[in-house]
């Protein structure tokens, strides 16, 4: 009779080998998943601080006359701070001289800072140009 040896399972290396394999798959999916919804919540908090910076900027010249100067205050929510700087444009030609007419080109930046949930700070800018009536 020959030394047969019949095989009816897995030996032990095959089994830790399956398993290491298999634990290395699960941790990539988890850390891709993961960078997946630490990047939706960036994307989110990017999304709230532009809808913040074009309120304020739309307000401008609507809620209270177009003037130079600097303005600055906090969302609702505490989280987001903004600020909009109103000064005379060089886009016109001299910035002393109003246009013809009694009108003055303005340039209009609203700034909305805030931090993310890792402690980073963030910020986004929106610029535009504006003409109001000299007065």
């Amino acid at each position: 009779m020959g030394n047969r040896r019949q095989s009816s399972g897995f030996t032990l290396i095959e089994v830790v080998v399956a398993f290491l394999l298999l634990s290395v798959v699960l941790v990539t999916v988890f850390e891709i998943f993961s960078r997946g919804l630490s990047r939706a919540g960036e994307l989110d908090d990017y999304a709230q601080a532009l809808v913040v910076a074009q309120a304020r900027l739309a307000a401008v010249g609507v809620e209270a006359p177009l003037a130079e100067g600097a303005t600055a205050g906090e969302g609702d929510d505490g989280r987001y701070r903004w600020s909009v700087s109103v000064a005379r444009s060089a886009e016109g030609g001299d910035p002393n001289r109003p246009i013809q007419g009694g009108y003055q080109l303005y340039q209009v930046e609203s700034r909305v800072t805030w931090q993310t949930a890792a402690g980073v700070e963030r910020a986004i800018s929106l610029v535009t140009l504006q003409l109001a009536q000299v007065k």
